[in-house]
């Protein structure tokens, strides 16, 4: 049987393997140096998953980089079964020359990361429907409510999650960026917002997230799995 994972025991299972945790994902990129090769690796992944690929792998194969996903799609979260096919990938990946990473630091592009649409909203019952038609999203599993956050079916776009007001803000933005980052890339990130001209609005529920915002006050926030349990 396939058992759900808290956020520290997932985060805690791979990170050694060089996968992180992010938004009830485990999430990690290869490096290659041809999208030929890239696909090789992905097909790597998928005979390392074997039956299990469709209902757990996803696969972003790029010319420098393949970035792979693995989540319990039937209960949108991850399991045991996905930390036993992240082992097995991350040793197919070592077999055939190259490795698993979360691209960490300042010599990486950037780390891998989610990333999220928040909606503030006085009555978010009312407005869900109007961005799950126009944007062509559906519920994720287990998460069909009337408040509970969109997701795209295909896995390209972002997810749509909706922040409760409980009276208008006139004075600030309605919509922003949540930006999950693996937990320990998340001082780096912030560290080069505030040094390209960005201020911190708040880090209240740090390490959770932590808001920033540009000169013009338009916020974003750096997100972690950390500090959501209890």
């Amino acid at each position: 049987m396939e058992q759900t994972l808290s956020r520290q025991e997932a985060s805690d299972a791979v990170s050694d393997l060089g996968w992180r945790f992010l938004l009830g994902t485990i999430r990690t990129s290869v490096p290659v140096g041809s999208m030929a090769q890239g696909a090789e690796m992905a097909a790597r992944a998928v005979a390392a998953c074997g039956d299990s690929a469709d209902r757990h792998l996803c696969a972003d194969v790029r010319p420098g980089r393949v970035v792979l996903t693995l989540q319990s799609l039937d209960q949108a979260a991850v399991t045991t079964r996905d930390i036993a096919l992240a082992h097995r990938i991350s040793g197919a990946v070592r077999e055939a020359g190259s490795r698993t990473e979360p691209e960490i630091g300042v010599e990486a592009p950037r780390s891998v990361q989610l990333l999220e649409i928040a909606i503030d909203a006085l009555d978010a019952a009312a407005i869900r429907p109007f961005w799950k038609a126009v944007l062509g999203y559906a519920d994720e599993a287990g998460a069909d409510g009337p408040t509970d956050a969109l997701v795209d079916p295909v896995g390209q776009g972002p997810a749509i999650w909706f922040q409760p007001m409980d009276q208008p803000r006139p004075d600030r933005n309605r919509i922003h960026f949540d930006i999950c980052v693996p937990h320990d890339e998340a001082p780096r990130r912030i560290d080069a917002a505030l040094t390209a001209g960005g201020r911190l609005v708040s880090a209240t529920r740090a390490p959770a997230f932590w808001v920033l915002a540009d000169i013009e006050g338009n916020e974003a926030c750096v997100t972690t799995w950390q500090g959501r349990d209890g």
